[in-house]
């Protein structure tokens, strides 16, 4: 049944690629088993029961669906508490929520990890010199570069740690559009242990965007402090039709409740309007929807590793987050690799991508993605900024059949354009 016309080589190398990582996928599935068996024991133990799917409006007084969703969340994530709402609109909201809920006029936060995601710099103000950013409010943000290498400098965050003794550590897991590696959680653990060490005050927080549920260990179980995500991305399970979460120390969630919405109603407010059933769905089905994403994530490395491409991680490595990165080389193969990922979907497949500016992003930048929500990076998506070195960050796949024909697609316009 060839529905695709794939050419004779990408079936070729296909075949060689689930060969090669045949290993590393049933690893992925004993991670999938162990979360999803985890996520069940935090539906019983948050006691969810039918009725919490209803919505509740106005206020969203005694929304007890609201509230066990929080603790759903909590426990998946190894936390004291979570803040779960659908009137997150981003990650990079969430993350926003969690840095002014905590930072005050005079602190310092201190960014361990390169410079970070450039969605989140405006809010800061490291670029675009917006009103309301961060050094609008008086709030430091410092950063520790990398090694030459992409790793974190361990010996020169232990000294800049030891010397502003930060309010705030901040630490970026997934690596944005840059090629240095993710963190798993054996560098954030890591970075952490220095910390406690050097500043014991300061307070760890945790960009987890694209990082649940894709090691056993969480971040809160050694030493980061707080965390924000997007429920688009892993913990939403391709279900969720918006929504962000905070999660860790109970005394942090609050403050990050009274920033959301205001300070002393925090978590006791908030109507889920009608979408309770889809938070709890998503949260269900987020460890089995991850795994597929990082199976895709793997078959996409070793393939392009056999046709002649550098990729990281290596199909064999240990994974940190669902993010794949392809070096292409040059900007003809990068669009025509988005056009291909973009003929696979079940959605939008018509569509050609086409570079843009962005909101947000400096350099213009091409997306691919099909998706039944939109922006849905859990969904096999794949963008990248036209700049040097003209890499593609891939991530996502509902499923890993349709991720696989996806990637194989991408590879078959990539090759038939040289």
């Amino acid at each position: 049944m060839n529905f695709f016309d794939i050419d004779p080589r990408v079936a070729e190398a296909s075949r060689r690629a689930m060969g090669l990582c045949s290993g590393k996928l049933k690893e992925i599935e004993r991670i999938q088993e162990y979360h999803q068996t985890k996520m069940i024991k935090a539906f019983q133990k948050a006691g969810v029961r039918e009725s919490y799917f209803c919505g509740s409006t106005g206020y969203g007084y005694d929304d007890f669906g609201r509230d066990a969703l929080d603790r759903v969340y909590a426990f998946a994530f190894d936390a004291e508490d979570a803040l779960v709402r659908h009137n997150f609109v981003s990650g990079t909201h969430a993350l926003t929520v969690a840095l002014f809920g905590i930072l005050r006029p005079g602190d310092t936060a201190l960014c361990v990890t390169g410079m970070p995601y450039d969605t989140i710099r405006s809010a800061i103000g490291l670029e675009g010199n917006y009103p309301g950013s961060l050094k609008d409010f008086g709030i430091n943000f410092e950063i520790t570069g990398l090694t030459a290498g992409g790793t974190p400098d361990y010996e020169q965050i232990k000294k800049d740690i030891e010397e502003k003794k930060p309010k705030m550590v901040y630490i970026q897991r997934s690596r944005g559009y840059s090629t240095r590696p993710t963190l798993t959680y054996r560098e954030i653990k890591k970075i952490c242990d220095i910390s406690k060490a050097a500043s014991p005050a300061s307070i760890i927080m945790l960009d987890n965007c694209y990082g649940e549920f894709t090691e056993t260990v969480e971040p809160l179980a050694v030493g980061v402090d707080v965390m924000a995500g997007s429920l688009i991305k892993n913990p939403g399970g391709g279900i969720a039709p918006t929504g962000g979460y905070i999660a860790g120390r109970s005394d942090l969630v609050e403050m990050c409740s009274y920033r959301l919405t205001t300070p002393g109603t925090g978590k006791e407010i908030g109507a889920t309007l009608n979408t309770s059933r889809e938070l709890f769905m998503g949260a269900y089905h987020a460890p089995h929807v991850t795994g597929e994403a990082m199976k895709t994530a793997v078959f996409a490395s070793a393939l392009f590793e056999i046709l002649g491409y550098e990729t990281s991680p290596k199909y064999s490595e240990n994974r940190g987050d669902i993010i794949q990165l392809i070096m292409l080389g040059d900007r003809e193969s990068l669009v025509r690799f988005c056009a291909g990922v973009q003929s696979g979907s079940a959605v939008d497949s018509f569509v050609e991508p086409v570079p843009s500016d962005m909101p947000g992003y400096e350099s213009q930048v091409i997306m691919a993605a099909g998706a039944f929500t939109l922006g849905s990076s859990i969904e096999l998506s794949a963008d990248a900024p036209l700049r040097e070195p003209y890499a593609v960050w891939l991530q996502g796949g509902l499923n890993f059949h349709a991720g696989k024909l996806g990637i194989m697609l991408a590879a078959n316009k990539v090759i038939q354009g040289k």
